[in-house]
């Protein structure tokens, strides 16, 4: 072992974490601690300030400038109670992580001295640089007029010292420029949509939510083995490195006991994020050596979505303490699995019912398989959009990869369920279906659907999009993400389906058709015309493949042309009939998609290069000179090597060959930098530069199961995998 690595694991066996305690064993003592919520707003606000707010959050009542000014005062006497001096606008912008300008409470009182001042004008609006961030063109770099606005149905929250305020982010021109903008359009369209559709049988429902419930994954490795890998700093995976002996082979990993330092990373977390009013639930051992997961209560999509990005960073944060890097890459790790983040997602009423949970009576199954059948169906629609949704750089390391769900969109039931909508499917006329004891079928009377059970389905972990007893789960989500992302299409789709559901009953009623009949039929409709979606079976297997093909599904693997769906007739439809994105924001959305894959790829390009070039070359050259003077030695005293001679060979050939490689990515990547169309950009470096990324790398990796050792600088699999 080289004496660089050998002070990178010393230095890594020897750090101490520096662990925060709780102090209290009970969550419910500190949970939301750090949160202008409900407790808090009681307190700091007089009632009139706090019914106000609450008729904002609740019913999207508008504030005025007096409430606001009041909220501000309040928010501002609990935000210096507890220790902070600055505050900030925290939005989400197209970069795929969060963003925040930090301005101090204190104002020049005028007579040489400060106070502390936050008005309700500085709470609602802000006006960072537009132009500094992804705007797919809507905004010239001259152009930088943009505005943050205040979200109050995200609660404020104070991290470390600074009051963070939750903000959408749009153009000067109106146009989102962020995450949040179109998430609560699109909550906003499943909610008048699914309403719409809950009143055939219960009129009481004013409001349907959409739930998520995230999984997030991650790795976790030393700070000093991180920070001696040039690749994992500059593109958070390893470019090259040849697979440990002993890696996931023995799933010895999974649910196993979490290894002493990461238990204090992760207590050190939930004591944080619960603080912030993140309810992290769960923590474990994923596949993966060095791979874990944690998982929150269900909680509203756009506060999930909001507590999701604030726990990234609030992970990064943590693990510094604890002298780790967090790896949110897809794939940072050859020949191990790699990391995702699963969206558990379903609707409820404000009632508190679930709609994709199953019923007691045959009327509340009615209702159950209605928004079951619907959000099949919208996925079958759109299943393209669905994936480009989650498709970049990054995750297309990962999806497909015998691992994670394929690169086609299918849905996947479970037996009962899908016994059921085949009965419905294949039904005339009037039809009472139930169960027996024996789980077979007997029919009579109208559309009386069967008792179902919670847990109604296996687990099918190779099915992107998986119904798992009350709820949908999305499981082809990259682990670096926004979970907005795929939550707008998914609840933009729905909304769309419902409404043409709605339309399709309204006219069989308008006929003459009694209205529960109606429901059934069109319900029996959709159920045939969704059918292609549907899949039980293994979506890793290549029969898989050929079938969906034949399905007529998307079954697109390229990167770059899933991006060509965000701009597809239909994708544009869609979007304007439920109000989520204009055209003009459609089209900005599909080229920073584009222009993020080719700076990512460029990037990697660029890395592998230089390690290969100025690391892996010399340092195998290096050996290669070690292993001449060792023959021309031996061939002084008359003795054989023949072995010797063909090691020798072979580092030349491979280093030969990685600079030829080299060379030719690199002016394949100068070709691809001329193309002036960003979509045929994006393309040439998918076709012409990324291909060449396995190829240099399979024979960097060769070389480093000869090279010495004691020559080898950079850390190996085998100590950055392994977390003592």
């Amino acid at each position: 072992m080289s004496l660089l690595r050998f002070k990178m694991l010393e230095t890594a066996l020897s750090h101490k974490a520096m662990e925060v305690k709780a102090p209290s064993n009970n969550p419910s003592d500190y949970f939301g601690e750090r949160v202008f919520g409900r407790k808090q707003m009681r307190k700091y606000l007089s009632k009139q300030t706090y019914e106000a707010l609450v008729a904002t959050i609740e019913s999207n009542t508008p504030l005025t400038q007096g409430v606001a000014d009041a909220i501000a005062a309040g928010m501002r006497q609990w935000a210096l109670e507890n220790g902070a001096d600055h505050y900030c606008h925290w939005f989400q912008p197209l970069t795929g992580g969060t963003a925040e300008k930090h301005d101090s409470f204190g104002e020049t009182d005028g007579n040489g001295g400060m106070l502390e001042e936050f008005s309700g004008k500085v709470l609602t609006q802000q006006e960072p640089d537009a132009s500094s961030f992804p705007s797919g063109g809507i905004r010239n770099t001259f152009e930088a007029r943009g505005y943050s606005a205040w979200d109050p149905t995200s609660p404020a929250f104070i991290v470390d010292t600074t009051l963070c305020i939750p903000t959408l982010f749009i153009s000067y021109t109106g146009e989102a420029l962020d995450y949040k903008t179109p998430l609560l359009r699109s909550i906003s369209a499943v909610n008048k949509a699914a309403t719409d559709v809950c009143r055939y049988f219960d009129k009481s429902v004013e409001r349907v939510y959409s739930y998520l419930g995230w999984e997030q994954e991650f790795f976790l490795i030393d700070d000093s083995l991180y920070s001696a890998r040039p690749d994992l700093v500059q593109t958070g995976r390893t470019m090259m490195g040849h697979e440990a002996a002993k890696n996931q082979q023995l799933d010895d990993h999974y649910f196993g006991a979490i290894p002493s330092r990461v238990l204090a990373f992760m207590k050190d977390l939930e004591y944080e994020c619960l603080r912030l009013g993140i309810p992290l639930k769960t923590r474990h051992n994923e596949v993966a050596p060095n791979q874990f997961e944690v998982a929150p209560i269900y909680e509203e999509a756009n506060l999930a979505n909001d507590h999701n990005q604030l726990l990234i960073t609030v992970m990064h944060q943590v693990a510094t303490r604890h002298n780790f890097r967090v790896l949110l890459h897809e794939k940072p790790f050859k020949g191990v699995n790699g990391s995702g983040k699963h969206n558990n997602w379903s609707l409820g009423t404000d009632a508190g019912v679930n709609l994709l949970s199953p019923g007691k009576t045959a009327f509340e199954n009615l209702q159950f398989i209605t928004f079951l059948v619907n959000v099949i169906a919208a996925v079958y629609r759109h299943n393209g959009l669905l994936k480009a949704s989650v498709m970049s750089a990054t995750n297309e390391q990962r999806l497909g990869a015998g691992e994670a769900p394929p690169a086609i969109i299918s849905t996947f039931l479970g037996t009962q369920v899908s016994s059921v909508l085949d009965k419905i499917a294949s039904s005339h006329g009037d039809t009472d279906i139930r169960f027996d004891a024996k789980n077979a079928f007997r029919m009579s009377g109208l559309s009386q659907i069967p008792s179902l059970l919670l847990d109604n389905t296996d687990r099918n972990r190779t099915s992107p999009f998986a119904f798992t007893g009350n709820r949908f789960e999305f499981r082809a989500l990259g682990a670096s993400d926004n979970c907005a992302e795929a939550m707008i299409v998914l609840n933009a789709a729905v909304a769309e389906q419902l409404a043409d559901f709605k339309r399709r009953v309204d006219e069989r009623i308008e006929r003459g058709v009694k209205k529960e009949k109606a429901i059934y039929e069109t319900v029996r409709e959709i159920i045939n015309e969704c059918r292609p979606i549907r899949f039980d079976g293994n979506g890793y297997s290549d029969e898989w493949r050929e079938e969906a093909a034949r399905r007529g599904l998307d079954c697109e693997t390229s990167t770059p042309l899933n991006f060509d769906r965000l701009l597809d007739e239909r994708t544009i439809r869609l979007f304007e009939r439920t109000g989520v994105f204009n055209k003009v924001e459609l089209e900005a959305r599909a080229e920073i998609k584009r222009e993020m894959y080719v700076k990512k790829i460029q990037i990697e390009a660029r890395v592998l290069g230089d390690l290969a070039l100025n690391h892996i070359v010399p340092i195998a050259s290096k050996y290669e000179g070690v292993l001449l003077d060792k023959v021309w030695k031996m061939h002084q005293l008359g003795l054989d090597a023949a072995t010797d001679r063909g090691l020798i060979q072979n580092i030349q050939d491979r280093t030969a060959t990685i600079i030829t490689l080299v060379g030719e990515m690199i002016e394949c990547r100068k070709r691809a930098n001329r193309i002036e169309d960003i979509r045929l950009r994006a393309i040439a470096y998918h076709d012409t530069v990324a291909v060449y990324f396995g190829k240099i790398r399979d024979h960097i990796d060769r070389l480093e199961e000869v090279v010495d050792d004691q020559i080898w600088t950079l850390p190996k699999y085998r100590e950055i995998l392994f977390i003592k």
